[in-house]
């Protein structure tokens, strides 16, 4: 397994996803979305793995004047304002490999261990 935990040190639930696969004695990279976030490329795959970027977008974000405008904006546009601001996102994100999960999913991260 190759996990990456994508989230901010504040988010109750990427505290919690990084808990459970210490608990298992799994290892992961931990990437803080503030610091540094996803590349164009993991970005992509997590939108494929998750159905989407509306999906992913979460709307309880702090920021819900930029969330709005991202959803008005035109398709081409949105995926650039979301890699400049991924705070809008679902957090955590938890890639394996090709697999990717939103938010906390105890579930389907036991399937694959």
């Amino acid at each position: 397994m190759n996990i990456q935990i994508f989230g901010t040190k504040k988010s109750a639930d990427t505290r919690k996803a990084e808990r459970f696969f210490k608990e298992r004695g799994i290892k992961f990279q931990s990437v803080d979305l503030r610091e540094k976030g996803l590349s164009k490329g993991e970005f992509q795959s997590v939108m494929q793995a998750s159905g989407g970027l509306d999906a992913m977008l979460d709307s309880d974000c702090k920021d819900k004047e930029l969330l709005t405008l991202i959803r008005y904006l035109d398709p081409s546009q949105k995926i650039d304002k979301v890699l400049e601001n991924q705070t809008v996102l679902k957090q955590p994100i938890v890639r394996n490999g090709r697999q990717a999960t939103l938010g906390y999913a105890p579930d389907v991260w036991k399937s694959w261990e």
